[in-house]
């Protein structure tokens, strides 16, 4: 049964380093959340070290950009890691061919096909009409809003051709202030439901916390797993990535379960306790808001 918590501080002296889930956590996709910023600026000052874990699809270079813009400090983490590297590197190894069909915005096309520098021999990746492309490349969707299904014809066509689907961005949904927005997990959901063959870097799948630990390896090589905290406010991204991970997480429950755990300041225990058990899954701590 997870331990409803107060704050950070509360739980963060067994912990040398904190994987953090960035959007529902520390931003809301359009500004900082102040009370998250300052735990994890206080938890550094105790000298932990904070790899910001995103299934961004976004290389990290430009969520540091990004996260300029809605307002979060540098020194509120050390380094982050990205679904959209992750998915970059396999892309560049070829893994879904040389000709890909791409779907996200122009903005996530620009940043995911600049040229990946940790390859020896990266393939030379061209875009093109998906009759025809190798595979499909999915940053997510060009219309956020609409959904899903506007694909069907698209995904039977891949379908139909056997291509491969990269989603870069695992997750389904976010909130962007107060909308919801569908993202690249959501199509590569639907795409596999309809008999296609779709490829995850990001959480809750391994690659992305296999470079998680190579980022935080880069900071400090000696901290093991069991000194490691995931946070996320995604139950079956954050919480179940790091479940099967083997990684202790607290979950953030005002995030996509707000509603669901009538979370204003901190969950309803009853509510939460059925929410987890519908998942089947037990986060080792839980708390409203990251503060």
């Amino acid at each position: 049964m997870t331990r409803i918590v107060q704050s950070l501080a509360e739980i963060s002296a067994p912990y040398d380093a904190l994987f953090v889930d960035l959007w529902g956590c520390v931003h809301d996709g359009v500004a900082a959340l102040p009370d998250a910023v300052a735990a994890l600026q206080a938890y550094r000052k105790t000298g932990g070290k904070v790899v910001l874990l995103t299934n961004s699809p976004r290389p990290r270079a430009s969520v540091e950009i990004q996260l300029k813009g809605f307002g979060v400090p540098t020194d509120a983490w050390d380094t982050i890691a990205t679904s959209g590297d992750s998915a970059r590197a396999a892309m560049f190894e070829g893994i879904v061919g040389d000709k890909v069909y791409f779907m996200g915005t122009e903005e996530e096309k620009a940043a995911f096909f600049k040229p990946l520098h940790l390859l020896h021999n990266p393939h030379e990746i061209t875009t093109v009409p998906l009759e025809e492309a190798e595979g499909i490349v999915c940053c997510g969707a060009p219309d956020a809003q609409a959904e899903p299904e506007v694909n069907r014809p698209t995904f039977l066509s891949a379908k139909a051709r056997g291509l491969k689907l990269l989603c870069a961005n695992p997750d389904i949904v976010v909130d962007r202030g107060d909308r919801r927005e569908y993202c690249a997990g959501a199509l590569a959901a639907l795409y596999t439901e309809m008999g296609g063959e779709s490829l995850y870097f990001g959480k809750p799948h391994a690659p992305i916390y296999d470079l998680a630990r190579r980022r935080l390896a880069e900071l400090d090589p000696n901290i093991p797993d069991t000194r490691v905290l995931a946070i996320g406010d995604g139950i079956h991204t954050d919480i179940q990535g790091a479940i099967g991970e083997n990684i202790d997480c607290l979950f953030i429950t005002g995030g996509l379960a707000a509603a669901e755990t009538a979370t204003k300041t901190q969950p309803d225990p009853q509510l939460l306790d059925n929410y987890l058990a519908k998942h089947s899954l037990s986060p080792t701590y839980s708390i409203g808001f990251l503060r």
